[in-house]
């Protein structure tokens, strides 16, 4: 989400750390609520990923670490629930850990740019690289949700305001770097998995925004491709 109230430029300087995924981020635990009995659809593959005893049945002790995770990353309902939901952010995160340190394996993002940002939307990361050297990430994004997807194809960024707050949605956008109307990258408070998605930016952590802040400037290259699961 985003919207453009004055222009700036800012640049500063560049370095090269790569950073690694990082899995362990999360949102504000929710307001308590009940557990429930019954086994979701996605059982054994919920319990396999929290290290449960795979039985594809509802304990209490299944339950509770199935609603741990779900107040974690903002899931609704977090009632402990097995379901499609749950398990996609899961299911997502297993994608992301499995691309290891080579997130562009398949060449989908531009080597001939020099510097340049890169998203994939369909398994929500994004990374820096320079030419065919990895210089920050893969790190996870939270990108458009359906009906404010983020916009494929080629970009650049154009405007960069650190302490930015959206006229649209009056909320804060540390960090914005625009590159496509009012599409930017930004931080946010919310996990990185919080379903269904932004408004069209590609969300931050805040770490992750300050290094993009740090390793970007105006004119750098922008390349958003593939689809955001459910959009």
């Amino acid at each position: 989400m985003g919207d453009i109230r004055r222009r700036g430029a800012v640049v500063l300087g560049v370095t090269g750390l790569v950073a690694p995924l990082t899995l362990a981020l999360g949102a504000a635990p929710a307001q308590a609520a009940s557990c429930t009995t019954q086994a979701g659809p996605y059982q054994k593959q919920v319990e396999k990923f929290l290290g449960r005893p795979v039985d594809g049945r509802q304990s209490t002790a299944d339950c509770k670490a199935v609603q741990a995770f779900q107040n974690k990353h903002g899931i609704t309902p977090n009632i402990g629930y097995a379901g499609p939901v749950t398990w996609g952010v899961m299911d997502l995160m297993n994608k992301q850990k499995a691309v290891g340190n080579k997130p562009n394996k398949a060449g989908a993002c531009p080597t001939n740019k020099g510097r340049i940002a890169c998203v994939n939307l369909t398994l929500q990361l994004s990374w820096i690289q320079d030419g065919s050297r990895l210089v920050y990430g893969p790190v996870p994004v939270r990108t458009g949700r359906d009906g404010y997807e983020t916009r494929t194809g080629l970009k650049k960024i154009y405007w960069r305001h650190i302490n930015h707050v959206s006229t649209i949605y009056n909320v804060p956008m540390p960090y914005s770097q625009f590159f496509d109307g009012g599409q930017a990258f930004h931080s946010v408070g919310l996990s990185m998995w919080n379903p269904p998605g932004s408004h069209g930016c590609v969300n931050m952590t805040s770490t992750t925004a300050k290094k993009y802040w740090s390793l970007l400037k105006n004119g750098d290259d922008v390349f958003v491709y593939g689809r955001k699961p459910g959009t």
